[in-house]
């Protein structure tokens, strides 16, 4: 008696979206300029890579996002816009769902936004500051 078995295996797509860079550091913002960087990617998987969706953490952050399907081996790329409206350190996230990763992908932007003055006229002596012109006699 002869007995042939048979072997079946499920192929699943392979790799993911790979990310050149998953936290982008600003450093200091001058308040009220708006910043922007991107985020660039590669489809490592056997298969077309879809960018289903992406959410910021908050409004102030607006993300734009390839709706073309993004080949195996091609690159893609998210691009990020901060608002930089609120003084003070922050830290936001931007969460990227694809056909291809199990899991969302989380990518950050960090920085300070700062209020710069700009004091350098009066400090070379130049010109006073205001208030003090009005002193002068």
């Amino acid at each position: 008696l002869m007995t042939t078995v048979l072997s079946f295996t499920t192929i699943h797509p392979t790799g993911k979206a790979e990310f050149a860079e998953k936290t982008h550091q600003f450093n200091q913002i001058q308040v009220g300029t708006p910043v922007v960087t991107t985020f660039k990617f590669k489809n490592t998987s056997d298969k077309p890579l879809i960018v289903k969706n992406v959410k910021t953490s908050c409004g102030c952050t607006a993300p734009s996002y390839p709706k073309a399907p993004i080949f195996s081996g091609d690159s893609g790329e998210i691009t990020v816009k901060y608002d930089a409206a609120k003084v003070g350190k922050f830290k936001k996230s931007i969460t990227v769902q694809t056909n291809v990763d199990d899991a969302p992908i989380i990518l950050y932007i960090e920085g300070e936004v700062i209020i710069l003055l700009l004091l350098s006229k009066w400090i070379s002596g130049c010109e006073l500051p205001p208030s003090s012109r009005d002193r002068r006699g």
